[in-house]
Parts: structure tokens; C-alpha cells; sequence
């Protein structure tokens, strides 16, 4: 009888695991998709997009050529990640929401006529093509960072980020193309500093370091605010770490005066540094004067020679710790990936915001994990962003765009459903955490209605 006794027992011990395996997984399985209810509401929300290289409408046989101050189309071919590549389904899904493709393959033939119909859409819309993008999207405003806005790109549904990288470095910059990426980046730069010479009528060869200010750093900064920029931006990361540090004005201008002129000695890596520090804390300080956020670069990038190491975003932090730009709000780009925990915890200084913008290179689930996490630190510090860009005729930026806004709101109403069966939130604070991320956070930073 003992033996028996045991024996329901011992059954009843392993029905009672075996189910108890079985209700662990499907609550892991019902965790892992976001709650429909809640997605469905997410889908209604008109987001703010913080960073995108959005595309100007362009004349027949034209090229936009100001979408990136430094594109990544000249270097060297590297790796591709998944989510970006044309075999990603998301793209036929874009296709079938935005142009009614009416195919699940992407042979030749049906992506002729995804183009037929991508360029009469373009034809019958004009100048309007950008705006009808977004109202498909659900976007209610877009950040152009952009060298120049252009064709269809009017606010107040686009708005200005331009770059300010080439103010950095008025020098001969031989001593810092040390890579080929880097030297085909550097003479872009070069140009760039050139056209902002014409725009503000310097022609002749400033030769202190404080008329350079005045006479070229100071009115760029004031012209972009004029011309409706809500923030300027850095990738720094592409040209030098991000080491930032304070750097004295006589420091910055000895160095100025010994090598200024693009004929002089290039100054070397190290000596040059404590100017280019210098001249990112008067644009930043002058930014947030004029009531601009400083945008940066942090994180992964393009590129088979992109030094992650100095894209760390913890490698800022003496700038943004400095008392004296505490008036200048800081936007990390790209969510510092891979670096996200620690821009978790950065968000944390009273200037400092992160947005989401590289999501079409990371999948939805990826995305889902790092925002769990930053929803669970600062949730009123993050940003949505999807860094759109055109990346084929038949990718394009609209396309992209499509992507990472489905894949985003997906990652987001994961993360939050997540959250409310933990017993972390309730729902309606998991819609207001939506709303905060997709919109209000970005209108009160930037006083957008």
C-alpha cells in the first residue's frame, strides 16, 4: 500500500511540474507579443520623429545630395546588417501599405512595377510627396538632419537639424585622415566648412582664433536658428572619439595661430585635440543659448574602419557635466547601441535625452529590450526616432520609414505589456508612457504645439 501511496505521489509530482513547465511557457509566450489592445493604441498615436535623413523632392535626372553631411555610399563595401538588407520582409510589407503592391515575392518584374507606381504616386503628389508619406506613417512632425532643407520640406511638419561638424576643424586635418574612411570623410568636411565660409561672406584668411568665432562659428549658429533649426548636429564619432574635454581659449587659440591655413603644417592628433574641444563647447553653449539642442552621433556606425570605442556616449560626460553648458540640452542619437545601459543611465543628468534612431538596423525585439529598460530609469527623456534614409530605388526613405515606425510602436507596446504583467504599471500608465515616448517628451523639449 506504501508502495502504491508513493507511486500517486510520485505521479502527482511530475503532472504537477510538468504543467507547471507548461503554464511558464505560455506566459513566456504571451509576454513575448505586446498586448493588441494596447499596440492598436499605440498605432493611433502621431508621433514625433527626432532624427531621420528625409529626402528633399527633386527635379527629374536631379540628385539630392544633402541628406548627410557625411554618407556612408563612398566608403568601402562592409557588412550589412539582417534588418537592413532588401531579402527583410518588413520591406514588402511597406510596399503593400504605402503603394498597394500587390506581391509577396521581389522578383525583377513585380519591382518594375513597385517603381512604375512609386514614381506616379511621386508625380501626382509633387511637392507634397513628403507630407503624404507621414500622414501615412503617423508622423506629425519629421527632424530633417539635413546639410540644407529643400523641395517639400516645410515646416511645420519638417524641421531643421543641420550639421555642425565642420566648424570643428578650420585646420589643415592631414594629421587626422587616418583611415580611408576618415580621409574621404574629412575632405567632405572641408567642403562643408568652405560653403559655410561663402554663406556668411568670409573670404579672407582669419587668423586668430577669436576672429574665427565671431566672424564664422557665431553667425552659422545664428543663421541655422534663423533659417528654422531646432537643434544642430554632431558625428564626430566618424572623425574622432568623443572625448570631449573643457580646453582653455589660450590653449585653443596657440594652436589656432600656428597652424592656420589649409597650406601650414598639419597639426598633430594630440595638439590639435584641445581646439576642436574648445570649439564644441562654444557651439554648444551657443546653442543652447539660442534655444538649440546639441544632437550627437553616439554608438555604433558605417563603415569597415568606425572606432566603436570612441563613439562611446560615457566618453561626453565632462562636457555634460560642465555647470556651464547645463543650459544646453543634449540629444545621444541612436540610443548609444550597444552602449544602452549606459545611456540609460546618463539620461539621468538634467540635459541630457536619448532617442531610439537606429531601429531599422536593430530587430523589433532588440529594441523592445534596451526601451524596457530606459522605461524603467527616465521614461521622460526618451525620444522616438527612426534614422530613415533612401537606401535603393526600390528601398526608399519612405520605405525605411515605414519600417522602423511599425517595428518601433511593435517594440514599445512589447516593452510596455511587459511591464503591466510584471505588475510594474498599470495600463493607462502604459499609454501615457506610449504617448510620452512617441510624442509629448519631444514637443516639451523642443515647444513644439
Amino acid at each position: 500500500m506504501e508502495r502504491i501511496c508513493g507511486i500517486k505521489l510520485c505521479l502527482m509530482r511530475r503532472l504537477t511540474l510538468l504543467f507547471l513547465v507548461f503554464f511558464l511557457a505560455s506566459v513566456a509566450h504571451a509576454q513575448s507579443q505586446p498586448d493588441s489592445s494596447l499596440l492598436a493604441d499605440i498605432q493611433k498615436i502621431h508621433a514625433i520623429d527626432n532624427h531621420t535623413h528625409v529626402m528633399k523632392v527633386v527635379a527629374a535626372g536631379e540628385q539630392d545630395t544633402e541628406f548627410d553631411a557625411l554618407p556612408c555610399d563612398p566608403l568601402e563595401p562592409s557588412g550589412a546588417p539582417t534588418m537592413t538588407r532588401p531579402d527583410n520582409p518588413a520591406f514588402l510589407k511597406a510596399w503593400k501599405a504605402l503603394y498597394n503592391y500587390p506581391y509577396n515575392d521581389a522578383s525583377p518584374e513585380h519591382l518594375r512595377e513597385l517603381i512604375a507606381a512609386k514614381d506616379k504616386v511621386k508625380r501626382e503628389q509633387g511637392e507634397n510627396f513628403p507630407t503624404w508619406v507621414l500622414d501615412r506613417l503617423g508622423i506629425q512632425t519629421m527632424f530633417a538632419n539635413r546639410i540644407a532643407m529643400g523641395p517639400g520640406l516645410k515646416p511645420p511638419r519638417f524641421r531643421w537639424v543641420p550639421y555642425d561638424d565642420a566648424l570643428l576643424f578650420p585646420l589643415n586635418n592631414a594629421s587626422m585622415a587616418d583611415t580611408p574612411d576618415r580621409k574621404i570623410f574629412y575632405g567632405l568636411e572641408e567642403k562643408l566648412l568652405q560653403r559655410y565660409l561663402s554663406d556668411v561672406k568670409v573670404q579672407e584668411l582669419l587668423t586668430t582664433l577669436d576672429e574665427y568665432v565671431a566672424k564664422v562659428v557665431l553667425p552659422i549658429l545664428q543663421r541655422q536658428k534663423d533659417n528654422g533649426a531646432v537643434a544642430v548636429k554632431f558625428e564626430a564619432a566618424y572623425l574622432r572619439a568623443l572625448d570631449f574635454a573643457p580646453a582653455s581659449h589660450d590653449a585653443a587659440a596657440s594652436v589656432y595661430a600656428r597652424h592656420i591655413g589649409r597650406s601650414a603644417s598639419a597639426a598633430a592628433k594630440a595638439e590639435y585635440k584641445p581646439l576642436q574641444d574648445y570649439l564644441f563647447h562654444v557651439i554648444a553653449s551657443e546653442a543652447g543659448r539660442l534655444g538649440m539642442a546639441v544632437h550627437i552621433h553616439t554608438g555604433a556606425g558605417c563603415g569597415g574602419y568606425f572606432q566603436l570605442g570612441g563613439a562611446n556616449p560615457t566618453l561626453l560626460e565632462s562636457d555634460l557635466d560642465d555647470p556651464s553648458l547645463r543650459k544646453t540640452n543634449f540629444v545621444l542619437l541612436h540610443a548609444g547601441w550597444p552602449f544602452t545601459r549606459e545611456v540609460a543611465f546618463m539620461m539621468g543628468k538634467p540635459n541630457v535625452w536619448a532617442d531610439t534612431s537606429e531601429g531599422w538596423m536593430i530587430s523589433p525585439r532588440e529594441l523592445s529590450g534596451y526601451l524596457r529598460s530606459w522605461l524603467e530609469w527616465y521614461p521622460e527623456k526618451i525620444l522616438f526616432g527612426t534614422d530613415l534614409y533612401a537606401a535603393t530605388p526600390e528601398i526608399g526613405w519612405e520605405d525605411v520609414g515605414w519600417q522602423t515606425v511599425q517595428g518601433g510602436r511593435w517594440a514599445l507596446a512589447e516593452a510596455l505589456t511587459n511591464m503591466i504583467h510584471d505588475g510594474e504599471i498599470s495600463r493607462a500608465r502604459a499609454l501615457e508612457l506610449a504617448h510620452m515616448v512617441l510624442h509629448d517628451n519631444a514637443a516639451k523639449l523642443y515647444s513644439i504645439p
